[in-house]
């Protein structure tokens, strides 16, 4: 760097000065079951005065960085070694990450930075990401194990190396990743990739967690292209982890629809869509009562039931059973996702020549009749309605007579008058 060691030191101590400050009077009593400070791990992050201004140098700056980061990304985590964290302090991080950022690294965005004084450096700036994320990397793995060990093989890995570190890690692992612009992502994904497949292997579902929001933020910023080859083998790390704690299955549902019909957008016939929606279904068919699992599930499963069209015909033997058991759950959100990803099935393979249409309509008069007692009623009778439309224009004959023996309930008048007016 052109310009004195010394302005480095003074800029660096400058910027850095006021978190150390509020850092020290901000109260941390550390969990003595993890074996980790994080103040302490701040503190050697942040510089000094008490630095040598001679050891200042771009370690110093990616140091500061990591600090940041940390700092930063509690805002968004709830775990015992970031919760402590309160919200002026990380709001002062994320100044004194936006002010280095203009100043040292090429990598990240400035555009909502204020006009801040000319840097200190005038030579060309460093990229952060190729400098953090291989030791984010090498900290996530030292307390990793084998795919195949045993819980004696967990307790070991944790004495040697305390699995505070990798969730530390893989934090600031997810905090640099969601930073970076989509213009710049896609020439980070051989750096990103490796980085969070490592957290997606470790045993933690914390570090995990953070590994498969990284992706997802990657997923939706580059083209399949950029991801290369590294598609089918984030798809098999998604397998390998569907059977996730509760904790992480919204995350792992979200990055395996997104990477599936990213890597695969026109080939319904590819082996990882029947692999991913048998893995997802097993896994729902063991715990169907699960409200929180359901719910994701339902949210973020449309794009797959969109790309896969008429071979959703092949799952309707599982899904079905389980829609059917969910559109009477007592909360309105099951209801109404069951109803919205219904109408898409309907939509979508038009019920072809399956037995399964007396029963759908058996299971939505049931539903109706049942919504006159619910406040959501005004939100869920039109959905029933549409799908039964939808069921009149694709199998008229099999709809009739499933409706036959509704033909007369004057609960179900208005209904009748409706489907027949409107084919009409």
């Amino acid at each position: 760097m052109s310009n004195t060691t010394f302005d480095l030191h003074s800029r660096l101590l400058r910027i850095s000065e006021p978190i150390t400050e509020i850092l020290k009077r901000t109260q941390y009593t550390p969990n003595e079951s993890s074996k980790v400070s994080t103040k302490d791990i701040l503190f050697s992050l942040l510089t000094n005065s008490s630095s040598s201004p001679s050891l200042i140098n771009e370690e110093s700056i990616k140091n500061l960085a990591l600090a940041c980061a940390l700092l930063s990304s509690s805002r968004s985590s709830t775990h015992e070694l970031l919760s402590w964290i309160p919200e002026y302090l990380s709001v002062a991080a994320v100044s004194t990450f936006c002010e280095i950022s203009r100043d040292y690294f090429s990598d990240f965005p400035n555009s909502n930075a204020e006009k801040l004084e000319e840097s200190v450096v005038n030579s060309e700036k460093i990229e952060l990401l190729p400098i953090v994320l291989p030791e984010l990397k090498e900290r996530i793995e030292k307390s990793s194990i084998g795919k195949n060990s045993d819980e004696e093989d967990v307790s070991a890995a944790m004495a040697r190396t305390p699995v505070g570190y990798a969730i530390i890690a893989a934090h600031q692992l997810r905090w640099f990743v969601t930073q970076v612009e989509k213009s710049n992502l896609a020439k980070f994904c051989n750096l990103v990739v490796p980085c969070a497949l490592t957290a997606l292997d470790h045993w933690s579902p914390e570090v995990k967690g953070q590994g498969m929001i990284s992706l997802v933020h990657l997923a939706k910023n580059v083209t399949s292209g950029d991801l290369g080859l590294y598609g089918d083998v984030v798809l098999d790390a998604c397998c390998q982890n569907i059977a996730s704690d509760d904790e992480i299955w919204v995350h792992v549902v979200e990055l395996s629809v997104l990477f599936v019909t990213k890597i695969h957008p026109n080939n319904p016939r590819s082996p990882w869509y029947e692999k991913i929606m048998n893995e997802m279904l097993g896994h729902l068919e063991r715990q169907p009562r699960n409200k929180e699992r359901r719910i994701s599930w339902l949210k973020f499963i449309e794009p797959l039931l969109n790309a896969l069209g008429l071979f959703l015909l092949a799952h309707f033997r599982r899904i079905f059973p389980l829609l059917f058991q969910w559109m009477h759950s007592d909360d309105a959100e099951t209801v109404l996702l069951v109803l919205e990803r219904l109408e898409t099935i309907v939509r979508l393979t038009w019920i072809r020549n399956s037995p399964v249409i007396p029963r759908l309509v058996e299971e939505l008069v049931s539903l109706y009749k049942e919504s006159s007692m619910r406040k959501e009623r005004d939100v869920i009778r039109p959905l029933i309605l549409r799908i039964l439309m939808l069921l009149r224009e694709c199998k008229s004959l099999q709809f009739e007579s499933a409706w036959s023996q509704y033909q007369e309930d004057p609960n179900l008048s208005t209904v009748s008058e409706y489907i027949w007016a409107s084919s009409s």
